[in-house]
């Protein structure tokens, strides 16, 4: 039955370039192309696991809370099937959808044809919900005399508070990566028809409206991607474009004291002003970066229609608005972004904005080429992204402090639910984050163990990755071409591997230069480092045998902050290879108060394969005394304590 079911699912995958289109491929893209993940496996000791926990553990139990929390019955509601009000929140559909994705793209690797029966029975109730002409929201269709709170009177009345463009985004990212993975229609029927209502609907001489919560417009791209039809990319650029601009539709006004009152403040959803003026990153921090990777696209297929903006946003969000571990938020009562230099380490930083940051850098890095995108990335992937899930797989944080007196703790699920299913359907989707390619150039961005089939100017190559990072930064690259290839194989030098102590203009720096220097080999011989725009690049005739070794320092490092970031003036964090670590009372006396640490004290780092899963602790002289640092990403895995990023010295 396995073996029938893997036939199946490739011949599947044979027939998404077959869908019939109504115009031809799209004649513009990323001047750098993802490798995409069905060509990709993981096989290392550090994600690979992680990957399996979110297969076998984290999807089945979010799609176990959303049947026991009402939100799939919501759809049978809809769909005449059961009775009884709406339940939950009004955005809750999303969490059926996303979760839907994170199961689609698991099917690709591990076929399951249970999981795919559970996939087809939940599309077929969503298809009932849905209501002729193609609108399907749930929270109004229930009982449309009494939407749910937030909704609105009638359709698309109140969009700044509805969600139910953004819920529809969703499906369709759903269904998208459902028919990329299996190859069959159904839910991708489910989702043009919704999205031909909205083309129908919105637009110029049609209703001129934006989401309050930005989404829709990335998924009318992908939806592009698939069918070629140029209306959905029209749509996601009508989106985008109509922020700042008068609507011509009368907003609600929600007084002070209202569970609705931030929506009235346009800057909270990004729609202040028209978005090529909107050179600083403000406003609810999810709905920000979601619209930065619309608009990345955008500039992408409409010959950089955003890219002065876009680089002005990055340097503003790296530079100004970023926490060590990645996160983004500072404000809690709007999770939104705050003032310049504003990073209270009570830090809101949304699991969900990490996740809408690695989507915005990895697009950034495909139309700029430069390292910085994946410097990024690569912080938040290990530190405020993996931080957002407990190592067992099934409990979550929706916000991500960098201290804690000890009383937070992860949740099984949540009344917001937006962040398990966003975590578990980007690990999913990190095999297509790992390599991309631009013309006989190879880019490797992350340094994980995997194996990954290209074609690199017609001939076949498969290129096998191994390596203990991020424990240990020694890399290898077994190449094996079907025929000689003339080719550059470019691989980023992270900013923590870099000599010096970190640029001028930069957030965080390091108390002491590092020493080492990175270093590659090609079959036993050192070559010199080659750097272009933070990548070593080396270039040769390729033959099957051929192996490259990377090797990047991997000292335990003192992170400095800006001095304009109050709260950790007199501390530093502890950092080793792309990994941020923290103090947890557990490993330090239970209480972290009286702790201070000399900035050069003596530190030493070891593996330990009997804590956290596996992990490398670091271990620094305190006076008499020694305090012992985990990965941020594994704290609160042990119980409730106090923890801190940042140590006073």
């Amino acid at each position: 039955m396995r073996a029938f079911f893997v036939l199946a699912s490739a011949f599947a995958l044979s027939q998404v370039i077959a869908f019939p289109r109504t115009t031809a491929s799209p004649p513009k893209d990323y001047p750098i192309r993802p490798v995409p993940l069905t060509s990709v496996r993981i096989t290392d000791r550090f994600w690979a696991p992680k990957s399996e926990i979110n297969r076998t553990v984290t999807i089945p139990h979010i799609m176990h809370e959303n049947e026991i929390t009402g939100r799939v019955d919501n759809f049978l509601k809809a769909a005449g099937k059961k009775t009884g009000p709406y339940q939950g929140q009004r955005y809750n559909d999303t969490d059926i959808y996303k979760v839907m994705e994170a199961a689609s793209w698991s099917l690709l690797d591990h076929p399951d044809p249970q999981l795919s029966k559970n996939l087809d029975d939940l599309i077929e109730i969503i298809a009932a919900a849905q209501q002729p002409d193609g609108y399907l929201y749930n929270p109004r269709t229930v009982d449309p005399k009494d939407p749910a709170p937030g909704a609105g009177p009638e359709r698309w009345s109140w969009l700044l508070t509805s969600h139910e463009l953004y819920d529809q985004g969703h499906m369709i990212e759903a269904a998208v990566a459902h028919y990329s993975a299996t190859g069959k229609h159904n839910f991708l029927e489910v989702a043009i028809k919704s999205a031909d209502l909205m083309v129908d609907t919105f637009g110029p001489g049609k209703r001129r409206d934006v989401p309050g919560h930005e989404e829709i417009e990335l998924a009318l791209v992908k939806l592009y991607r698939v069918t070629g039809n140029q209306k959905y990319l029209q749509l996601a650029k009508f989106f985008v474009g109509e922020r700042g601009q008068p609507h011509g539709v009368e907003r609600p006004v929600f007084e002070r004291g209202s569970r609705f009152f931030m929506y009235n403040d346009a800057a909270y959803r990004q729609d202040q002003t028209p978005v090529q003026e909107q050179a600083t990153a403000i406003g609810h921090a999810v709905r920000a970066t979601y619209l930065y990777s619309a608009m990345t696209d955008l500039s992408t297929f409409f010959d950089g229609l955003y890219d002065k903006t876009l680089g002005a946003l990055f340097d503003d969000v790296t530079e100004r608005k970023m926490y060590v571990t990645g996160g983004l938020g500072a404000v809690a009562g709007t999770e939104a972004f705050g003032a310049p230099y504003e990073l209270p380490n009570r830090a809101y930083a949304e699991t969900c904005a990490s996740v809408g940051g690695i989507l915005w850098y990895h697009r950034t890095f495909l139309r700029t080429g430069t390292s910085a995108a994946y410097n990024a990335l690569e912080r938040t992937l290990y530190n405020g992204y993996l931080s957002g899930v407990s190592l067992a797989g099934n409990t979550f944080f929706y916000q991500n402090p960098l201290v804690s007196d000890g009383r937070q703790q992860r949740s099984e699920y949540f009344d917001v639910a937006c962040c398990p299913a966003n975590l578990a359907r980007l690990m999913e989707e990190l095999p297509g984050l790992i390599y991309a390619e631009q013309g006989r150039r190879i880019y490797v961005n992350l340094f994980i163990g995997s194996d990954v089939d290209v074609t690199v100017n017609g001939v076949k190559l498969h290129l096998a990755q191994q390596t203990d990072y991020p424990w240990d930064g020694r890399v290898t690259f077994a190449l094996a071409p079907d025929a000689p290839l003339t080719g550059t194989l470019a691989l980023r030098i992270p900013d923590w591997a870099m000599p010096g102590t970190g640029t001028p203009n930069a957030l965080y720096r390091y108390a002491q230069p590092l020493q080492a220097q990175p270093s590659v080999s090609v079959n036993g011989s050192t070559v010199p480092l080659s750097l272009r725009d933070g990548y070593a690049e080396v270039t040769r005739r390729w033959q099957k045998g051929d192996t490259v070794i990377l090797t990047l320092p991997m000292p335990v490092r003192r992170v400095l902050a800006d001095a304009r970031v109050k709260e950790d003036a007199g501390k530093f964090a502890l950092q080793r290879g792309p990994v941020v670590y923290a103090l947890e009372g557990i490993d330090n006396g239970g209480s972290l108060k009286e702790i201070t640490v000399p900035l050069d004290a003596s530190a030493t780092h070891a593996f330990r394969s009997d804590l956290l899963n596996g992990v490398e602790t670091i271990t620094v002289k305190a006076g008499d005394r020694a305090v012992t640092a985990v990965p941020y990403y594994a704290w609160n895995n042990r119980g409730r304590g106090e923890m801190e990023v940042w140590i006073p010295y």
